[in-house]
């Protein structure tokens, strides 16, 4: 369990004058016209204008901290808030891998129901133990695209060498014969680029905001089925939050709760929106169908999934939890 350190969460609280005004500082991985970003400045704004002497200063595009490596400093105090795919933390809590296990979330409105959970309720608790808690709650839809063929089915992923965004989705791939190289989305250009990746997926916004549709040859988006569904919320360190005073604390969870209504109804349309730049840059679009989708899903049930249950002592119970939420 990593260990909470919170005395030095104040350490990033900067007091300014005797006026007792705060600044937050929030860090994330996506660029400034990402939907994750957009949030982000919301909730920025928002807390702004309630006047309650607080204020976010964002750091996009992981100018402040590389992508997979906000969850530690923000556990420690050393980082106030994120906008992160949880799964990328999997590796120091494997109960945050089941947040992106390929065919668990079956549309956009049963991410929404999973968010108001009791097991959501579990993940948060394993998140307290790290003195992080959720202020935005969102989950995005994603799918695959190729430098070469189209990856619509299991035996599409054989001899290829791919970027998963978490440890669930690798597993399954190398059970479809791919080999893994693992990088977060942000870096998934230059891997393309390089030759160093032949296909990878992620997010409807990352394959637009990163510019993917430059550097392959086939887009497999969600669509009315969707493999790919990532937990992706806005965190804070518990501590900072605690130590604001209750106006801002109330400034941050109203401006959050307005944040997540738009989260949702936005990741609805990216999905959409996602395929027309592929397009405009001649790169052919796939559709998966729901024999497609059955057969990744029996291969993640006899890779992920048993690796999931093997590797967590109570996996049972946060499964079982997923899959009470209908």
């Amino acid at each position: 369990m990593l260990k909470k350190f919170a005395a030095s969460a104040a350490i990033t609280i900067f007091a300014c004058g005797l006026a007792g005004a705060t600044e937050l500082r929030l860090s994330h991985q996506f660029s400034t016209n990402d939907i994750r970003h957009r949030i982000a400045q919301m909730v920025a704004d928002d807390v702004a204008a309630a006047n309650v002497d607080l204020t976010i200063q964002i750091f996009p595009s992981a100018s402040l901290f590389k992508a997979t490596e906000q969850y530690l400093p923000l556990s420690r105090g050393q980082l106030d808030m994120t906008v992160f795919p949880l799964s990328y933390a999997g590796g120091q809590r494997p109960e945050y891998n089941l947040t992106l296990m390929p065919g668990l979330i079956k549309d956009h409105d049963h991410a929404a129901r999973m968010n108001d959970s009791p097991f959501m309720e579990a993940i948060e608790e394993v998140m307290a133990e790290d003195d992080v808690m959720v202020l935005v709650h969102g989950y995005l839809a994603g799918g695959f695209a190729s430098k070469e063929g189209c990856i619509t089915r299991p035996e599409h992923m054989k001899g290829k060498t791919v970027r998963a965004a978490g440890k669930a989705f690798e597993q399954m791939l190398e059970g479809a014969g791919a080999s893994i190289s693992s990088m977060p989305s942000s870096e998934a250009y230059n891997g393309l680029q390089q030759g160093i990746i032949d296909a990878l997926n992620t997010s409807s916004s990352s394959f637009v905001s990163f510019r993917i549709y430059e550097q392959v040859g086939c887009y497999t988006p969600a669509g009315d089925v969707a493999l790919w569904f990532m937990y992706q919320p806005m965190l804070i360190n518990k501590t900072t939050f605690e130590g604001l005073t209750p106006e801002q604390q109330e400034a941050l969870t109203t401006a959050a709760a307005k944040a997540q209504a738009y989260y949702l109804e936005e990741a609805k349309k990216e999905d959409a929106a996602s395929i027309e730049p592929f397009k405009q840059a001649g790169v052919e679009i796939a559709s998966m169908t729901a024999d497609d989708f059955e057969a990744w899903r029996q291969l993640a049930v006899e890779t992920s999934y048993k690796a999931f249950l093997a590797e967590v002592p109570d996996g049972q119970r946060y499964l079982d939890l997923a899959a009470a939420v209908e």
